[in-house]
């Protein structure tokens, strides 16, 4: 089966099996009806209008107009238009998406009908009734007036995101990316000369690149304001294609570009209606299929481009589209992609900066490796990597609050297991994404020497919650791998070899003499007793703790302790309870995740954050700080686990999944 999450196994949107939910409608003859985005008033996210007139109602295609098609003809860009929800940044991408039909397909597959088994869903996407206010569609719709597929693929994004009204307001690379699955990236347009720049949009675009523009607004009051040449600030224009023509003896460079509200063109030369056209040859209109219609699509020339626009938006599918020049060798992929899941927890795996030298450590970090540089010819014979740091999940409701994110990279020495604060504090990164920045995603290419390397991905301040989406790509020949650290068990060393104190040899052999049954053994009970006889009042342990310590013991079955268990077992808790006061910096009884980290550091048992993340919200219970009890069954379940000798997946798999761990025996 393909990886889960590739176009042949996309990941199931909360659960929901579109080919089984087809079956079931078909087979039961009745239509689909979604309850994870019902036809309500949160599936719209915007607020209800005060006049009855503009009330909403949710219909099927077919009962807005009697002969509703998914597709009239073929899909194209001019299919598309901008209704009562600011999400021209969506349109636009859309837009572009129409122009690659290998990469459209995917988003919107073929096949699909609103007569043939129609059950009022489609694949892969799920949907309800289209919203109508005032007989007319209220979001994107087609200005072919019985055509929606464009409003049913606007629908499933704002399914995806929790509603309309949190598609309002975006950034054009955004859509691109979640279309195509490709990295995002900005050019300003004063960055080079027109005729190059020309070039490399050209470039981009043949290499199947999803290309937008924008002019940037001066203040919020500027924006959707309309320039005398007829252009939109602050919005987003799609790049649909570019092209030269002959005008006498001067070669003129053009692109095309297209308004998402389907009106409101540029008014300036090459546009729709302006007498340059007069002076080109019939044969060169029909290669540009010209038409002079009011559709939002438009033809510009690159200086008067670069002359009234600031940023082109490029999402590429794989990195060699992003030089933005010709190569003969587009139609081999050379890059091998890595894709890693991580989230910043706080104060656990949310370290914030290197301005905060004492959790940034505590960042998720991952190793990769580099085996083989680049071939003959590649920039000074490195391994070439880019690396893209991507948020997750920011856009909720009505608000887009993206956190300031960045990556640093360093080389690592031989050293295993997770980093700790001294090696940050003595190593700096070898490369970074730069400064940290409030967008979706970061990414840097850089050239690294073979070898070990740990890639830290952090927000700027510590303790903000988030998730995350790490994409690595490396040339091929690289032969690229990530390690997962392991976890390093030295708990008997560090705590357990400790010679047992002779007052404790006093007390334990009193205890038994008094309390052991005719086994010589104690229970659990007597045990709880003997144990928090030694400790503080403050640290003493209940019965399932206890429990817990004696199930992972050899028993033989009995559930009961002899002597020299009791023994070890009692000089491992005074040893456990004096590391716990030396990692209580605030003295209070209680431990954070970071001094968690640290504690069992000190203890010998070495973790990543996945794995300590993992731990707390097991014996944290939900809770921010963690007592003596939890801080010693947490390492009494550790210990079996570790006798298990099991990998550190299926060693995941048992914290996730089976709370009372210390029953494996």
């Amino acid at each position: 089966m393909s990886e889960l999450g590739s176009f042949d196994n996309p990941v199931k949107f909360k659960d929901q099996d579109s080919d089984v939910l087809l079956q079931k409608c078909l087979s039961s003859a009745v239509l689909f009806s979604d309850t994870v985005f019902a036809a309500n008033q949160s599936s719209l996210g915007i607020p209800v209008d005060p006049d009855p007139k503009k009330a909403v109602k949710w219909l099927r295609p077919k009962e807005i107009t009697s002969n509703a098609v998914f597709v009239e003809g073929t899909m194209g860009t001019t299919d598309i238009c901008q209704g009562q929800l600011g999400n021209c940044w969506l349109l636009a991408a859309l837009s572009c998406l129409t122009m690659h039909p290998t990469l459209f397909v995917k988003v919107v597959p073929s096949g699909q009908s609103l007569s043939e088994s129609y059950a009022g869903i489609f694949h892969p996407l799920a949907h309800l009734p289209d919203s109508v206010r005032e007989g007319r569609l209220l979001f994107s719709y087609s200005r072919t007036t019985n055509e929606f597929w464009s409003a049913l693929v606007e629908k499933a994004y704002a399914k995806l995101i929790g509603s309309y009204g949190s598609l309002k307001g975006g950034i054009i690379s955004e859509g691109m990316e979640d279309f195509t699955g490709g990295i995002a990236y900005s050019l300003h347009v004063s960055s080079r000369p027109p005729r190059m720049l020309w070039r490399a949009i050209t470039a981009s675009l043949a290499r199947s690149s999803l290309l937008s523009c924008f002019i940037q607004a001066a203040s919020v009051k500027e924006i959707g304001t309309v320039t005398s040449e007829g252009l939109i600030k602050g919005h987003a224009y799609a790049i649909t294609d570019t092209d030269k023509v002959q005008k006498a003896s001067e070669e003129v460079l053009l692109l095309r570009l297209r308004n998402p509200w389907g009106f409101v063109e540029y008014c300036g030369p090459w546009s729709d209606k302006c007498q340059d056209w007069d002076f080109i040859d019939n044969a060169q209109k029909a290669r540009l299929e010209l038409a002079k219609v009011e559709d939002g699509e438009f033809w510009i020339g690159i200086e008067d481009f670069c002359r009234l626009f600031n940023t082109v938006e490029m999402c590429s599918v794989n990195p060699d589209s992003m030089s933005g020049e010709a190569s003969d060798d587009t139609a081999t992929p050379s890059w091998t992609l890595s894709s890693h899941q991580g989230t910043w927890v706080p104060m656990c795996s949310a370290g914030g900066s290197r301005r905060y030298p004492r959790s940034f450590w505590k960042n998720p970090q991952f190793q990769m490796i580099l085996s083989e540089k680049d071939k003959q010819g590649e920039k000074k014979k490195k391994c070439t990597v880019l690396v893209e740091l991507l948020q997750k999940y920011r856009r909720q409701k009505d608000k887009v609050h993206f956190l300031y994110i960045a990556f640093h990279i360093y080389k690592l020495q031989d050293k295993p297991g997770s980093l700790d604060q001294q090696f940050f504090s003595n190593n700096r990164p070898v490369a970074r994404s730069g400064k940290y920045r409030s967008i979706r995603s970061v990414w840097r290419k850089v050239h690294l020497e073979p070898g070990s390397y740990v890639i830290v991905a952090s927000t700027y301040r510590p303790n903000q919650q988030g998730e995350f989406f790490l994409r690595v790509y490396t040339k091929t020949g690289n032969i690229q791998g990530f390690q997962d650290f392991p976890c390093i068990n030295n708990y008997s060393v560090m705590v357990m070899s400790k010679p047992v104190l002779p007052e404790d040899l006093f007390r334990v052999q009193k205890w038994f003499d008094e309390k052991a049954g005719s086994d010589s053994r104690v229970n659990a009970v007597r045990f709880m007793d003997l144990v928090n006889s030694v400790l503080e009042k403050d640290y003493e342990l209940p019965l399932e703790t206890c429990r817990q310590l004696i199930f992972g013991e050899d028993t033989g079955g009995r559930g009961r302790l002899n002597r020299a268990q009791a023994e070890k077992l009692l000089t491992s808790l005074r040893n456990l309870q004096s590391i716990f006061f030396q990692f209580d910096e605030d003295s209070s009884g209680t431990m954070s995740p970071f001094e968690l980290s640290l504690a069992l550091n000190a203890a010998g048992v070495e973790c990543d954050n996945v794995v300590v993340q993992l731990l707390w919200e097991r014996f944290g219970a939900g809770e921010q700080y963690l007592p003596f009890c939890g801080f010693v069954s947490c390492v009494a379940r550790l210990q079996v686990l570790f006798g298990k000798s099991v990998t550190r997946e299926f060693f995941l798999s048992i914290l996730q999944h089976y709370p009372y761990l210390a029953t494996l025996k």
